[in-house]
């Protein structure tokens, strides 16, 4: 299905010269003299280069072929990430560069998106919360909880967070994944 200029929003998926893109900013431009336009920002599901695009009037892309799939994170055999479909226990790796950023996130066993495009695995997203366990971090010491500081700590998936003082070596905590940040001690 062909998309318009009219039609084109922050967050929505196209398709140009076969590759698929998520528009990121979105400007409606109207000239005093010629014709509206859009100028947008569009980032690559490939390789997440993010390129400014002018749309005219007229100019007609692509739905892309997208599908979501839930999958099962193996493990890292050092090349490549390995995921297995739940369903049909059917299994796929990706590169260190397809993964991208997310690797931080992601524990052996944990349940993550992975999006298809014309049935090719491109890109992999981890849930926005996710609770990780801390292996490293400083000890405690009087005092240290009243000035509402932090301190870094190490979470098994690798990840460096900075977290609150009274919290300890061993805790599991809840984890943004979009931020980076400390969300809560989990219970």
């Amino acid at each position: 299905m062909a998309i318009g200029m009219s039609e084109l929003k922050k967050g929505l998926k196209i398709e140009i010269d076969g590759i698929p893109y998520r528009i990121t900013e979105y400007q409606h431009v109207k000239p005093g003299k010629g014709a509206a336009f859009v100028r947008a920002k569009i980032k690559s599901f490939l390789d997440g280069k993010v390129i400014e695009k002018t749309f005219h009037a007229g100019d007609k892309c692509e739905e892309p072929n997208l599908q979501e799939k839930s999958m099962q994170f193996l493990y890292h055999d050092g090349e490549n990430f390995q995921f297995m479909d739940t369903d049909t226990y059917e299994q796929i790796a990706l590169t260190e560069d397809q993964v991208g950023d997310v690797e931080k996130w992601m524990i052996d066993g944990m349940t993550v998106q992975i999006l298809f495009h014309n049935d090719k695995a491109i890109s992999v997203d981890v849930p926005q919360v996710v609770e990780l366990k801390i292996i490293e971090t400083a000890p405690n010491f009087k005092g240290d909880t009243s000035s509402g500081g932090k301190k870094p700590a190490t979470l098994e998936s690798g990840a460096v967070v900075q977290i609150p003082f009274h919290v300890l070596e061993g805790e599991v905590i809840r984890v943004n994944t979009e931020t980076g940040e400390y969300v809560e001690k989990v219970k």
